[in-house]
């Protein structure tokens, strides 16, 4: 009776210790989650945020720390989505000025695009019209993917210039000099540098896409930080864009876009024709082969195994599949509307410790008589002249522009895009011909957030 008693109170003593024991983990877990919360929010208090000014030469500066942009500055698109079912064609996706969802940084507010799956423009016209004359075309911004990205666009588009451009009815349609910014959709991770260069023939524009980037850019769409993204155009033809100062991608107008700026001086001749007599072959069947006359053609390509022995014991007698023994017709099984009633088959468990069950019959084997079809052997063709190709003539549509970079004025700064993902941010859009203003817009601002991010994410 005592050794019952004594087992009781150890037990209960356990269960105690064992209850402090997870109760003290417990408290050590918020302990530390509070510790860290703490240290976020006393590294957010530290940070002296003031709405920057720029300090130079610039055509927009836009930090969005005003709630009263939208409206007034920046418009939103009421206009609709041409070719595109009505249902959809409607510029209804939602704007909003607001702090970052995590680690807002007070007074430091962003353009979000809030909806998903919905189209969304808004646009603000620059303090004057950038021309590309001899100096840089800067335009820097920084975009925090909140939610990440599945599929959908955070880019910039650059208006065209025009004395009578209506914000309101900013579309996809609205001619644009240059597009910049990160662009995905399922495993396609794309960095855009597409500028609308003028034809100087007849004046039509054309879409010129610098090539890829060699640099992956997965983690740009994943880690949901935020990202600077600039490009810089300069007046010798050459460009550079850059994430987060590192540059990933740069060549030139005339040399590294697709297609090229310039055609081709010359072009095939589409009139010219191949003669009839001319011979592409380089080798040919020898005509002077004869096929041997051992050659069987109508050899099988396999025969059966003469010297196969059937393995020891194979259960002839056996059938691979039997009726479930243990089955039992339905009650509701009706013969005459049914038909006779069956078991279902299973695999004979007499088969499972034998090589084999039925009929044993020798396997194939490669025929060593087997030849094919007899095809002569191939020579060098005699007569070869060569892959034809057209002459070449000179191309009715070529010109040549050694300044590409003289593109069409800047009017106005848009954002047109289509997300699977919401609440993008977009922030501190600049731009300038002065790479120092550029820097200094980013220190008083990327740079800020950046910071404050890794920070919080190192406690």
């Amino acid at each position: 009776m005592r050794t019952s008693k004594m087992k009781i109170s150890l037990a209960l003593v356990s269960c105690i210790l064992l209850v402090c024991v997870v109760n003290a983990e417990d408290a050590v877990v918020e302990e530390v989650t509070d510790s860290s919360s703490e240290k976020a929010a006393s590294a957010i208090e530290k940070v002296q945020y003031v709405s920057p000014e720029p300090d130079g030469d610039v055509y927009l500066a836009e930090h969005f720390d005003n709630p009263e942009a939208i409206g007034t500055k920046w418009v939103k698109s009421q206009a609709k989505k041409e070719g595109t079912d009505e249902s959809l064609a409607k510029y209804d996706g939602l704007w909003a000025i607001e702090p970052a969802s995590k680690e807002p940084i007070p007074g430091d507010l962003g353009l979000v695009m809030k909806s998903k799956a919905k189209h969304a423009a808004i646009s603000a016209l620059l303090e004057k019209p950038f021309h590309f004359t001899d100096k840089p075309m800067i335009v820097q911004y920084d975009v925090t993917l909140q939610n990440g990205q599945e599929c959908g666009g955070a880019y910039l588009k650059l208006l065209q210039y025009d004395k009578e451009m209506r914000l309101s009815q900013f579309t996809d349609k609205t001619p644009y000099t240059i597009m910049f910014g990160p662009d995905k959709c399922g495993n396609d991770h794309k960095l855009h540098f597409i500028f609308q260069h003028k034809n100087p023939k007849n004046e039509s524009f054309e879409e010129k896409h610098a090539k890829k980037p060699s640099t992956k850019l997965d983690e740009y769409f994943s880690d949901k930080k935020p990202h600077l993204y600039r490009l810089q155009v300069y007046p010798d033809n050459t460009f550079d864009v850059s994430v987060d100062y590192k540059i990933i991608n740069k060549g030139s107008l005339l040399e590294d876009m697709v297609p090229s700026v310039n055609p081709l001086s010359e072009i095939d001749d589409p009139e010219d024709r191949m003669p009839s007599d001319w011979d592409e072959r380089e080798k040919i069947p020898d005509p002077a082969a004869v096929k041997p006359e051992d050659w069987d053609e109508d050899a099988p390509e396999q025969v059966i195994d003469e010297n196969a022995v059937k393995p020891s014991g194979w259960l002839e007698d056996e059938e691979i599949m039997i009726p479930d023994p243990t089955a039992v017709m339905p009650d509701d099984w009706d013969e005459e509307m049914d038909g006779i009633w069956e078991a279902p088959l299973i695999e004979n468990p007499a088969c499972e410790s034998a090589p084999g069950c039925g009929k044993w019959t020798p396997p194939m084997m490669p025929n060593p008589e087997f030849k094919g079809k007899w095809r002569a052997p191939l020579i060098d063709n005699p007569n070869y002249r060569g892959k034809w190709r057209p002459k070449k003539i000179p191309n009715p549509d070529y010109y040549f522009d050694p300044n590409p970079f003289h593109m069409s004025s800047i009017g106005a700064v848009g954002i047109e895009v289509w997300s699977m993902s919401d609440n993008i941010l977009f922030d501190n859009v600049i731009v300038t011909d002065d790479k120092d203003v550029a820097d200094q817009w980013a220190a008083a601002t990327f740079d800020i957030k950046r910071e404050l991010v890794e920070m919080v994410m190192s406690i």
